[in-house]
């Protein structure tokens, strides 16, 4: 494996980095249940990556088993236990495990402790997840009920597809 091509053509560098403060609030708010803020988005890294930190209130939540088509996911746990599925079996993972989910890997996580955790998780390339989770707050907010094509058409906007 090798290098990709240079994207920075300069003689030298510049000031460019971009700094958040963990006081920021959460970006979004998913019902009593999650907590998103948004690290680095597609757009903020020009679509190299999106990094999230995902904060999940004691209640079992999180998606069913899926995969992507275009994206691969990772999971950095950093406080409390997140029950990660990698496709085969549920693991409880603690601060500091990790889990890599490649394209077309099936996944899922959950918080099925008695207490909060967090994570951060990692989308490359950079897709535009915020309007998923966005659309899924306001999905919860408005305590709709989706039909199951409703689910169908929602995921496959957004390379979400059910696991058998």
């Amino acid at each position: 494996m090798s290098y990709p091509p240079p994207r920075y053509l300069k003689d030298h560098g510049i000031a460019s980095a971009t700094f958040r403060s963990a006081d920021v609030p959460p970006d979004l708010t998913i019902g009593v249940k999650s907590r998103v803020g948004y690290l680095a988005t597609g757009a903020s890294t020009d679509g190299q990556f999106g990094l999230y930190r995902w904060d999940m209130a004691a209640i079992p939540n999180g998606p069913g088993a899926h995969f992507h088509r275009t994206i691969s996911e990772s999971f950095f746990v950093l406080e409390g236990t997140v029950s990660l599925y990698n496709g085969e079996r549920w693991l409880d993972a603690t601060p500091g495990d990790f889990l890599y989910v490649p394209p077309g890997g099936v996944h899922a996580f959950s918080n099925n402790s008695d207490a909060p955790a967090s994570m951060l998780v990692l989308f490359t390339p950079g897709a535009p997840r915020e309007a998923y989770f966005q659309e899924l707050a306001e999905i919860v907010a408005s305590g709709r009920r989706l039909t199951e094509e409703e689910w169908t058409e929602l995921y496959a906007k957004h390379d979400q597809y059910a696991a058998p």
